[in-house]
């Protein structure tokens, strides 16, 4: 989920996920490539997302992802998920 929605905001290669969402947590979450790599392409292989090799910013071939209509369902689907849980955790914690 997390993955998905930093694709949301923008296409971006497989380090700038990692550091994005490690920027956006505060350093709570910190992606190891290990597990983002396969998580990238098994998401690539559902059609959540696709990619492109292109310039990075230091001007190294790179590959880039980008969310599909399937991924914008896929992660619509999933914070909605999220949300339920969340809420259900926040009324066993609070009884």
């Amino acid at each position: 989920m997390m993955i998905l929605k930093t694709l949301a905001l923008e296409s971006l290669h497989g380090y700038g996920v990692a550091m994005r969402i490690e920027q956006v947590s505060q350093g709570v979450f910190r992606v190891n490539p290990g597990s983002l790599l396969p998580a990238l392409a098994r998401m690539e292989r559902a059609g959540q997302i696709k990619s492109e090799w292109r310039p990075s910013e230091n001007n190294r071939r790179a590959k880039y992802y980008m969310l599909t209509a399937r991924g914008r369902k896929a992660l619509s689907t999933e914070a909605e998920s999220w949300s339920r849980r969340i809420s259900a955790i926040a009324r066993i914690m609070e009884a």
